[in-house]
C-alpha cells in the first residue's frame, strides 16, 4: 500500500540531556530504532550512530530483538503499542500535519497477518481505547475510509459463501457474562448477498451454551454510532436472534431466541483500523422508547484468527 508524506508524523526530542538517554525497550522502537528514516531528532541521532559503530545498513535489521530472558520482541508489534501510548519525549511537531489513523493502518499492515494475534495481549484496554478515538479520524482521508479489514466485505462475487473467524478481547462486561471478556466470533456471507455472525464464548462451558444460545447478528451497513453520532464502519445487530438465515456453515447450530441482554437492541458498532483487525462498540439501545442507551462493556478488539483457515 502505498502511504502519502503526509500521513507520517514528524517528531522531535525534548529532552535536556547531553547525552542519549536510556529508555524502556517498550517505548523506544517507534523512536529509537533506525528502520524508520522518517523519524528525526533522537531517534535518527541514535541510528546514525548505531550504523556506524557496526558498520551495516540499519535497513537490515532484523523485526525482532531477543531479551535476556530469551523472550522473542517484534518491532512490528512494538511500534502499534509506541504509537497509541508514547513517551512524553515523543512529541509531534505538527499534528495537523498528518492523518493518524492511516498511520495507525499502515503499522498494522506492517505487521505479519501471522503475528497480528498478539495485539490481543499487547494493546490493554485504554490503548484499544485510544485507537477507537484515533480510528475515527479515519473518516477524514476519502482513500482510506475504501480500505477494507476483511476479505468478506470487499468480495464482490456474491456466489462464493465465505467465513471468517475472529479472536476478541475486552474488559467490563457484566458479570453473568464474564467470558465476553475473551471470546471468538465468525462472520460469514451468503449467497443472497447477505452477511450474518455469531458470538462463540470462549469458557469450558462454551459448547454447551453455544447450543441454547449461538446469539446470531446480522452485519449492516451503518455509518454512525446511533448514541454519540460518531461515524463508524458498519455495525452488528442482535435483535431477538431470530434471524431467516439461508445457509448455515456446517456445524453452526440454528438460531434461538436471545436472552438478556443481548435481546435488549443490543448493536455493535464497528470501526476498521487495519488489515484483519477492527474495535467495536457494543450499546444497549434499549426496546423501550425511554430507554436510556448504554455500553454493555469496554471496546472490544478484534483481530482475524488466520490459523483457523
Amino acid at each position: 500500500m502505498e502511504v502519502a508524506a503526509s500521513t507520517t508524523p514528524t517528531w522531535s526530542w525534548w529532552g535536556r540531556h547531553s547525552t542519549l538517554p536510556s529508555f524502556p525497550r517498550k517505548t523506544s522502537f517507534l523512536r529509537l530504532h533506525p528502520r524508520f528514516p522518517n523519524f528525526t531528532g533522537l531517534g535518527a541521532a541514535c541510528g546514525s550512530r548505531r550504523s556506524s559503530e557496526v558498520n551495516v545498513s540499519p535497513w537490515d535489521d532484523k523485526p525482532f530483538e531477543m531479551l535476556l530472558n530469551g523472550k522473542r520482541v517484534y518491532f512490528d508489534e512494538q511500534d502499534v503499542v509506541t504509537f497509541l501510548d508514547p513517551p512524553n519525549e515523543l512529541v509531534p511537531l505538527d499534528p495537523s500535519s498528518y492523518n493518524p489513523a492511516a498511520y495507525l493502518w499502515k503499522k498494522i499492515e506492517d505487521i505479519p497477518e501471522e503475528r497480528r494475534h498478539r495485539l490481543l495481549l499487547l494493546l490493554k484496554p485504554r490503548l484499544v481505547s485510544i485507537a477507537w478515538q484515533i480510528a475515527g479520524s479515519r473518516y477524514e482521508d476519502s482513500k482510506l475510509v475504501k480500505k477494507s479489514a476483511s476479505q468478506l466485505f470487499a468480495n464482490s462475487n456474491k456466489d462464493d459463501v465465505m467465513l471468517e473467524y475472529y479472536n476478541c478481547r475486552t474488559t467490563g462486561g457484566p458479570m453473568p457474562l464474564s467470558w465476553i471478556n475473551s471470546y471468538r466470533k465468525a462472520i460469514f456471507s451468503c449467497t443472497d448477498g447477505k452477511a450474518y455472525g455469531r458470538l462463540i464464548g470462549g469458557s469450558i462451558l462454551a459448547p454447551f451454551a453455544d447450543s441454547f444460545a449461538p446469539l446470531y447478528f446480522a452485519l449492516r451497513d451503518i455509518k454512525e454510532v446511533m448514541p454519540t453520532e460518531q461515524p463508524c464502519d458498519l455495525a452488528y445487530e442482535f435483535g431477538d436472534g431470530l434471524f431467516d438465515v439461508k445457509e448455515f456453515p456446517q456445524g453452526f447450530p440454528k438460531p434461538v431466541k436471545h436472552p438478556y441482554p443481548f435481546n435488549d437492541q443490543l448493536v455493535i458498532y464497528i470501526h476498521l483500523i487495519g488489515p484483519g483487525v477492527c474495535i467495536g462498540q457494543a450499546w444497549q439501545e434499549g426496546t423501550k422508547i425511554e430507554q436510556v442507551p448504554r455500553k454493555l462493556c469496554s471496546e472490544i478488539l478484534m483481530v482475524k484468527d488466520y490459523r483457523s483457515l
